[in-house]
């Protein structure tokens, strides 16, 4: 997890590069758009802890315990990280 500071700071260097690049144009309170950036990281952070702990369980309830770390754990948790993304329709196939 990010701390609030780390954030903050991407917060400020996202609008900042979004500004310079002219992708977007500032009308009205910068702090307003910088608070819904970090809204925004905050819920992808959220979904993403979440999508973390459904895996894990399922990697769990093999009824052959999968040594975490190991190769085969690694790349089922990479599939069925990317099914359960898929599944909250956060990817495409």
């Amino acid at each position: 997890m990010l701390s609030e500071e780390k954030i903050s700071h991407l917060s400020h260097v996202l609008l900042k590069g979004l500004l310079e690049r002219g992708a977007i144009t500032l009308r009205g309170d910068e702090g307003a758009l910088r608070r819904e950036i970090k809204h925004s990281i905050h819920s992808f952070l959220k979904i993403n802890e979440d999508i973390d702990s459904v895996v894990r369980k399922k990697l769990q309830s093999f009824s052959r315990r999968i040594i975490e770390g190991s190769p085969e754990w690694e790349v089922l948790y990479r599939k069925y990280h990317r099914e359960e993304t898929i599944k909250r329709g956060l990817a495409t196939e």
